[in-house]
């Protein structure tokens, strides 16, 4: 899957994943509106082998499937999610 990565100028920490052929079509307008401007930062392509750093690859993917996007927001501080 072609994806299109966008951080939010608005919300420090939060990023956009989108397929690339959809663009921000799919994206609803009340969440374009709380992340206000956004930055494209990088494009790549998705796929079950690929490491993200915060999410798992096949959980980002399908919700872009089924939601049209993935929303990355930043860890909880004192969160640790391996507990």
């Amino acid at each position: 899957m072609q994806c299109v990565v966008y951080k939010s100028l608005r919300q420090f920490d939060y990023f956009l994943f989108v397929k690339k052929d959809d663009g921000l079509t799919r994206v609803p307008d009340a969440l374009k509106t709380l992340l206000g401007d956004l930055n494209e930062v990088t494009e790549l392509e998705l796929h079950a082998q690929r490491k993200l750093a915060q999410a798992d690859v096949l959980e980002v993917m399908a919700q872009i499937e089924t939601e049209g996007y993935f929303l990355q927001m930043p860890p909880r501080q004192g969160h640790d999610p391996s507990v």
